[in-house]
């Protein structure tokens, strides 16, 4: 009975470290969702994508089309900031380089 007990406790320790999280994305990142779904502007088009972008995972989080200078903040998976696209000059590039042409599209994490 004692070894039973011992079993059942460390299963449970163990399958409550396997916790899935909330966007499958980096702990700081999920953090940004959250606060970014909480303040998000517009009603439709708002969303926020993991990308490879010069052979890192970036996340493009994009406010939606509800307005002209709306556009997309860069994170790194360290939300380290890299820049913004889109807006009302229609900005495409991130540290010189064509965001749109040269990041490839993986998965979307959040959308409205």
């Amino acid at each position: 009975m004692k070894q039973l007990f011992i079993i059942l406790t460390l299963y449970s320790l163990l399958a409550s470290g396997c916790e899935k999280s909330k966007y499958d994305a980096p702990g700081c990142i999920e953090d940004k969702i959250d606060e970014f779904v909480a303040n998000v502007i517009c009603d439709n088009g708002a969303y926020v994508a993991l990308y490879k972008f010069n052979d890192k995972d970036v996340y493009l989080f994009y406010e939606g089309y509800c307005g002209a200078d709306l556009g997309g903040t860069v994170y790194t998976k360290d939300c380290l900031y890299l820049g913004f696209i889109g807006g009302i000059s229609g900005n495409t590039f991130i540290q010189g380089v064509n965001f749109y042409d040269s990041a490839r599209y993986i998965k979307r994490l959040w959308e409205n």
